[in-house]
C-alpha cells in the first residue's frame, strides 16, 4: 500500500487563500459589498472568520482581490470574431469578479472606480480594433451590449437571456457586432 502524498504548508496555504477567494468572489457577486460579511465568506470557504482576516486583512482588501478585473485585451485577428469569443465566454460560465463588481459598484465608491478603470482599458482594446470610422462610439455601443447582457443574464435574470444557450445569442449578436465592427 502506498503512503498518501504529503501537501506542504505552502501548498495547504494556497489551497486556504483560493479556497476563501472563490468563495469571496462568489459571495460579492451574490450578495454585493455591503451585504457581504467576513462571517459569510468564512462560512462559504469553510473557515474561521480569524482565518479570512489573516490572508486578507480586511473587508476592504478581501473585495479588492476577489474582485480585481484583469486586463481584457481583444487576441489578435478578426475583432467580430474575437469579441464574440469573449462573449462566449462571459456567457457559458459567469464571470464571477466582473459580477462582484456590477453587483457593487452603486454602493461601494471602489468598485465603481475599478469598473471605470477596466472598462477604460477594455474600450481602448476595443477600439484600436475597430477598423471603422467613429470607433469610440462603436466600441461604446458593442462594450454596453455585452455588459447589458452580463447583467441581464446572471443578476436580473428576467427574461430569456438567463436561460438562451450561448450559440443561440452569438447568432443572433454576430450580424449586429459585424456591423458595429465595420466588417463587410
Amino acid at each position: 500500500m502506498t503512503e498518501p502524498s504529503r501537501r506542504t504548508r505552502a501548498e495547504q496555504r494556497r489551497d486556504t487563500e483560493a479556497r476563501i477567494l472563490s468563495a469571496a468572489r462568489e459571495t460579492f457577486a451574490e450578495l454585493g459589498y455591503e451585504r457581504t460579511t467576513i462571517r459569510a465568506v468564512a462560512a462559504a470557504a469553510g473557515v474561521r472568520p480569524g482565518l479570512v482576516m489573516h490572508y486578507f486583512g480586511s473587508k476592504e482588501e478581501l473585495f479588492a482581490t476577489a474582485a480585481h478585473l484583469p486586463a481584457d485585451e481583444l487576441p489578435p485577428g478578426d475583432p467580430a470574431q474575437a469579441l464574440l469569443a469573449t462573449l462566449r465566454r462571459r456567457l457559458e460560465g459567469p464571470p464571477v469578479a466582473s459580477l462582484a463588481v456590477l453587483r457593487s459598484m452603486f454602493t461601494h465608491g471602489e468598485a465603481a472606480e475599478d469598473f471605470r478603470e477596466a472598462g477604460r482599458d477594455w474600450l481602448g482594446s476595443i477600439e484600436r480594433a475597430i477598423p471603422a470610422d467613429r470607433p469610440e462610439l462603436r466600441a461604446a455601443l458593442i462594450s454596453a451590449i455585452m455588459t447589458g447582457l452580463v447583467v441581464d443574464r446572471y443578476l436580473l435574470k428576467h427574461s430569456a437571456l438567463a436561460d438562451a444557450p450561448a450559440d443561440d445569442i452569438l447568432d443572433l449578436l454576430r450580424p449586429c457586432i459585424e456591423s458595429l465592427v465595420g466588417a463587410r
